[in-house]
């Protein structure tokens, strides 16, 4: 593999990285880890490599308020000497803050969690408007500061999910390592997107690209697509496309992965060891075009997820439905329709519209919202 350093930070890591959010699971059920597998898997990355672990407080949780079990989870798989080999990366869960001593006792709880005395990369998890003024107002600067200071972390860094001015503004108000935004080549226009990654970049911060196969969707590309990438790149297959992609771009500190079995390990550390930096051909360039020109040109539900729909007065969340909705006709992803059915409430999916019509009169695109729904669940109801 070729390493790199996180910005400016002169921590040498992995160009991949085990994100622990989608670790194997019992009987299917997120809150179950297979804890023989889970471990397994964590210690042949370390094995082969990979230094840089990601995590968070409500990962392989039943929701987002108690803490889940993957915390937990990775502390054990690191004892027996492999905690020195790698680097912990976790999140501070900023919509739980209430005050100033939330930041601590979380904190101190997840350095007990992880069985660790220090967290080596910190983030701030999830920032949009809502969370990044409630850490303000409840003293994020002056926690971060005395955290730092006292060795229980070493990097701070905050992971995105908002718009490029507010990505901009908050690279702008701290002293950051590093962050994290979701990156790849379908989303190159999207939240903090390449003008964000270049611009954090080019304040010294290491940048981590998440979500780099769009949920599993870019590993699942339809018939013509992989039959591109084979007629043009016979050594490689969709997910070589996405990853060395991003490894193409020098501002990329690490890929983050979320990978489910040792199968999908195993593939992405061969990827990885064969990977070169900055290495892209006039070829691979054509490639990428053309794939990204066959999912575009695929049919789909026109919702650019503004969401002037929202909120719905029953509480569909007519946004995230059709975009399970497109993952799953676009990229025939069966993983659509397990979020589509066990991730969201039965209040929050389509065949919960009573057809009030209050969202068709608020949709720029014009679109036939309530006709959708139905269309959606039919397609996506298991």
């Amino acid at each position: 593999m070729v390493y790199r350093e996180i910005g400016r930070t002169g921590v040498i890591v992995s160009p991949l990285g085990l994100g622990c959010m989608r670790l194997p699971l019992v009987d299917g059920k997120y809150d179950a880890i297979d804890e023989r597998r889970a471990i397994e898997m964590i210690r042949y990355a370390v094995d082969h490599g990979i230094n840089y672990f990601d995590t968070a407080w409500p990962y392989h949780g039943s929701g987002h308020i108690a803490g889940g079990k993957s915390e937990p989870l990775l502390g054990k798989a690191l004892r027996d000497g492999y905690r020195e080999k790698v680097n912990i990366a976790t999140k501070l869960p900023s919509w739980l803050i209430k005050d100033r001593d939330d930041m601590d006792r979380f904190l101190n709880t997840q350095l007990e969690r992880l069985e660790t005395d220090s967290i080596d990369f910190y983030l701030l998890h999830a920032l949009n408007t809502d969370n990044w003024n409630n850490l303000i107002d409840h003293g994020i600067y002056d926690f971060m500061t005395d955290a730092k200071a006292s060795g229980k972390i070493k990097y701070m860094g905050f992971s995105f999910h908002d718009e490029l001015e507010l990505f901009m503004k908050i690279i702008d108000a701290y002293d950051w390592d590093f962050t994290q935004i979701q990156y790849n080549y379908m989303d190159q226009d999207f939240q903090a997107g390449l003008e964000g990654l270049r611009y954090a970049a080019g304040k010294g911060l290491g940048v981590i690209a998440m979500e780099p196969l769009r949920g599993g969707n870019l590993a699942t590309l339809p018939e013509e697509a992989r039959s591109e990438i084979h007629k043009r790149h016979s050594g490689w297959g969709c997910v070589d496309l996405a990853f060395n992609w991003l490894w193409n771009q020098e501002e990329v500190s690490v890929v983050l992965s979320g990978m489910s079995d040792k199968e999908q390990l195993t593939e992405n550390i061969k990827i990885a060891e064969k990977a070169s930096r900055c290495s892209f051909n006039e070829n691979e360039d054509a490639l990428l075009d053309s794939v990204m020109t066959i999912l575009k040109n695929k049919p789909q539900i026109g919702c650019t997820d503004c969401k002037y729909c929202m909120p719905c007065p029953v509480g569909v969340e007519i946004p995230r439905n059709f975009s399970l909705y497109n993952s799953h006709l676009i990229y025939s992803n069966p993983n659509a329709q397990f979020f589509y059915n066990v991730h969201l409430s039965e209040k929050e999916r389509a065949d919960n519209c009573i057809e009030c019509g209050r969202c068709e009169g608020l949709c720029p695109q014009h679109l036939k919202i309530r006709d959708l729904l139905k269309q959606v669940h039919r397609r996506m109801a298991l």
